[in-house]
């Protein structure tokens, strides 16, 4: 059996690719056009719960993407959504991908990126602020990449060297170079070196400093660093102050940390040894997951997970994918992005994606309301 790319929650932008307008799709429904075997990576995008945009990197290197496309943030040369996949112009030899609120992000072969959408805060990282309809190279000698991340208006690369870079709005201090002001190029994220992980969160920002965890080697070493918005504890170090610079998460991650996430306003990490999930910040929609809406200014643990091999975090929503191959999603459901059938928030996990072949991969957008899965 062909396993296809799935999509639920928000669609009224065309945003899970399914060639319909239908308001909400509270069961997976099958993205348009996509064979299994073709799609290698997938990215969701977001700026509100109406609105949204999803990205696949295809196997020929190739990016198609749909929904909603006010700022060009679909790549296709024009300003007008579509509810299915389209490819995504000039762009070739793709290694990965990254979506944020109204832009888009690509990592190409030769270790460079470019983006496309809106630029209003310099998130594009050309040089101005005019929105790009089709893929534009990201300037300041940013050179060699090896990832990258999107958040609402600001857009983050780590470099083979370890130290990350940082473009675009900049009002809560989510570039970490010490100050509010926005850039419309790269610039280096303030005393931070040997990072091997990032994740953008709406206006906040993550780091993992130290190697990540495996299922053979746990590293008690390793630290989470976080920078930018921080009213609703996001960042992990017990206030609700807004940092400039990076600052610890304070938890001691006894076995390390295997991967990191952030959704609008919350943050999440895959601990080492069992792979169990710890979560912070806002929790007015259980999006936290342990049972409670308490918003959390340090991390707690997401009771009754392990295995978990992906995560991503939603506007309001999180979202894992387990070893088992199952996908579990919790926290707001009003446009039905938590998968199981309804519109009810969840405080606690609930099965989202139940198909006889499982699913490899998750996306859920930072600024919106839906998820995907292949």
């Amino acid at each position: 059996m062909d396993r296809r790319l799935k999509s639920w929650g928000n669609n009224r932008a065309g945003q899970l690719g399914d060639g319909t307008w239908a308001d909400v799709r509270t069961a997976a429904t099958a993205v348009l056009g996509l064979t299994g075997r073709e799609v290698l990576r997938i990215a969701a995008g977001g700026a509100g719960a109406a609105t949204g945009h999803g990205l696949a990197l295809l196997t020929d290197r190739t990016v198609v993407a749909w929904g909603s496309n006010g700022s060009g943030q679909l790549g296709d040369g024009s300003l007008h959504g579509h509810n299915a996949p389209a490819p995504v112009l000039r762009l070739s030899d793709v290694t990965a991908i990254a979506a944020g609120g109204t832009h888009s992000l690509a990592l190409l072969a030769d270790r460079t990126v470019v983006a496309w959408g809106q630029n209003a805060h310099g998130q594009l990282g050309n040089g101005d602020t005019a929105d790009s309809g089709v893929p534009v190279r990201v300037g300041g000698g940013l050179y060699p990449v090896v990832a990258i991340a999107a958040g609402l208006n600001h857009s983050l690369a780590l470099c083979e060297d370890g130290r990350v870079w940082a473009w675009g709005h900049n009002g809560n201090g989510q570039l970490g170079d010490g100050s509010s002001s926005a850039r419309n190029v790269p610039a280096p994220v303030g005393g931070l070196t040997g990072v091997t992980l990032i994740a953008a969160g709406a206006n906040h920002s993550l780091a993992l400093v130290g190697a990540p965890a495996t299922a053979t080697r746990t590293n008690g070493g390793s630290v989470v660093k976080a920078w930018g918005h921080n009213a609703a504890g996001q960042l992990g170090d017990h206030t609700t102050i807004n940092r400039f610079t990076p600052v610890e998460v304070r938890d001691g991650w006894a076995d390390g940390v295997a991967r990191l996430a952030a959704g609008g306003n919350h943050s999440i990490a895959v601990g080492g040894g069992e792979f169990r999930l710890k979560a912070w910040g806002q929790n007015a929609s259980g999006q936290i997951g342990d049972g409670t809406t308490a918003f959390r200014v340090t991390p707690v643990e997401v009771p009754g997970l392990s295995g978990v091999v992906s995560v991503a975090g939603g506007r309001e929503h999180t979202v894992v994918l387990l070893d088992d191959r199952t996908v579990r999603s919790w926290g707001g459901n009003r446009s039905g992005q938590l998968g199981d059938g309804t519109t009810s928030d969840r405080s606690v996990p609930v099965a989202a994606l139940t198909v006889p072949t499982g699913a490899d991969r998750i996306a859920a957008p930072i600024g919106g309301d839906f998820s995907l899965a292949h």
